[in-house]
């Protein structure tokens, strides 16, 4: 069904008041600039930000839902033959290749990270949506391998499948707030990302072995 213009309309607006919010914080800081300000800069009331936005920290993450879902759907929209692990592999190096910015690899990203440092409730959404986004992933991937109710292999892959993607893009963002290049830092990140789906694919039963002792 194409969007009428009622929507478009909506859709333009909200868009644009969270732009203008984005580029107020990023300026700024996000615990600087108050809904407020963000109205009269977007030339709208309060109550028409309130409208679109819950909180204010949804003015920033305006795309909580797509960031949520996109190891789910990932997994959805995976080949013939595909597992889900393969599919999550596949996405996630591709992002990195083409410095795609849904798994953080993109220029500014450095700035956007050290914004949501600054702030403990951007901090606790952060940790909100990592939440949700294991949860949403763990129903998926019950739902794809039709998992027994009771089951709960989904949920253990879905929190080392997120652990991984998470581990990976903070490492990613750490060297980048050190002042590395995304091109510095690709080539190591796509070998330590090769490990670690290696590892998923594997299991870790081997790893981190203790040597016998050796008699002196």
């Amino acid at each position: 069904m194409s969007e009428g213009l009622r929507e478009r309309k909506k859709r333009e607006t909200r868009e644009r008041i969270s732009d203008i919010a984005t580029g107020l914080f990023m300026t700024r800081g996000f615990d600087s600039v108050t809904v407020a300000e963000v109205a009269r800069a977007a030339d709208v009331s309060v109550n028409t930000v309130f409208n679109y936005f819950g909180t204010k920290e949804d003015l920033l993450f305006d795309r909580r839902q797509e960031v949520e879902d996109l190891p789910s759907r990932v997994v959805r929209e995976r080949g013939p033959g595909e597992s889900a692990l393969e599919a999550l592999r596949r996405d996630f190096l591709d992002a990195l290749d083409t410095r795609h910015h849904r798994y953080g690899f993109h220029e500014g990203s450095d700035a956007f990270t050290r914004m949501i440092a600054e702030s403990p409730s951007l901090n606790a959404r952060i940790r909100e949506m990592n939440e949700a986004r294991e949860q949403v992933l763990a129903r998926t991937l019950a739902d794809e391998a039709d998992a027994d109710p009771d089951d709960l292999t989904p949920v253990f892959a879905a929190a080392q499948i997120c652990a991984v993607l998470r581990g990976l893009t903070v490492h990613a963002v750490q060297r980048m707030l050190a002042g590395e290049s995304l091109d510095d830092i690709a080539p190591d990140l796509r070998r330590q990302a090769e490990r670690a789906f290696e590892l998923l694919e594997s299991g870790i039963g081997d790893y981190c072995v203790r040597s016998p002792s050796v008699p002196h």
